[in-house]
């Protein structure tokens, strides 16, 4: 008996309540051995976990409110919710990233003391866990095409990219001694620069998804070519497909023979339209057009 396969919203669902249980136990982790261990880097790493307790909270209950079915109000579903949660998730790394910025420049001058060695294996343990846990939501993200899933995991490694700037500020504050302790503060500085840069990276594709922009020329073409099989029909004149949430609807216009009756021709389209919502292309819905076929003369 083979297992049963989860739906891409539970799959989505899934990394986000796994990223949500190890990003608690990190602001644990990090706040207190950035307090004990005198590194505000570290201190601000436990900020970055917050917010990203925050913000995959946010993707959970869009991720839940994307699977309500169609209703009267919208009848092509709630799916927008997941780009929606995914441009909240850009802002909220801005955020983070304006709050870590303002307090590292005050800490900058302030006087205080050198951070201690084993916040530096804090910090290694912090980095290889929140990589694995990126690459591991991002290919879950790619495969279902989730741009609020990918934008979760982008936010799990603009965490990783400021525990490695604050392993470098630490271990230069240690090596170069005192007089050097603000390093650890200009490391969180300089990793505000990624995290700013991930948010952009996050908020663009959203935003074109709601602006219902194409999908790639790869998944077009798939779906006319499912449509081209149907032996009746003879040629795919539009193809125009758009993502709602983790699924996605297609407006075509297929041409047939024209001496077929209405009743033919209706009977062609639905068939296409069974064809394209039984393939592996997360095709929710198709309106399909039946256009009389004329051919050319040479």
């Amino acid at each position: 008996m083979e297992p049963l396969k989860r739906s891409p919203s539970a799959e989505a669902i899934r990394t986000t309540q796994l990223g949500i249980i190890i990003s608690i136990a990190l602001i644990f982790v990090k706040g207190i051995a950035g307090h004990l261990g005198h590194s505000y880097a570290l201190i601000a790493d436990a900020t970055e976990s917050g917010a990203d307790v925050i913000s995959s909270g946010l993707l959970w209950i869009a991720l839940k409110y994307a699977q309500r079915p169609p209703d009267k109000g919208h009848p092509y579903g709630h799916g927008k919710a997941e780009p929606v949660a995914a441009i909240l998730i850009g802002f909220f790394l801005l955020a983070a990233a304006g709050w870590i910025a303002y307090h590292s420049i005050g800490f900058i001058n302030a006087p205080h003391e050198l951070p201690k060695k084993y916040t530096l294996f804090v910090l290694a343990a912090v980095v290889i866990v929140k990589e694995v846990l990126f690459r591991y939501v991002h290919a879950v993200g790619k495969r279902i095409g989730s741009q609020a899933v990918i934008a979760d995991a982008y936010h799990h490694r603009s965490d990783a990219i400021t525990s490695i700037a604050a392993f470098i500020g630490i271990s230069a504050a240690l090596v170069l001694g005192k007089g050097y302790e603000g390093l650890d503060d200009w490391a969180a500085l300089f990793a505000c620069i990624f995290i700013i840069y991930n948010a952009f990276k996050i908020i663009r594709p959203a935003f074109e998804e709601i602006m219902d922009k194409a999908p790639s020329d790869e998944l077009v073409s798939a779906i006319s070519h499912i449509a081209s099989l149907h032996i009746e029909v003879k040629r795919v004149e539009k193809c125009y497909v758009r993502k709602m949430g983790l699924d996605y609807y297609v407006d075509m216009h297929i041409e047939v023979d024209g001496n077929i009756n209405v009743f033919h021709g209706h009977a062609v389209a639905h068939q296409v339209k069974d064809e394209l919502l039984a393939s592996a292309l997360h095709i929710k819905d198709a309106l399909i057009h039946v256009e009389p076929y004329i051919q050319e003369e040479l």
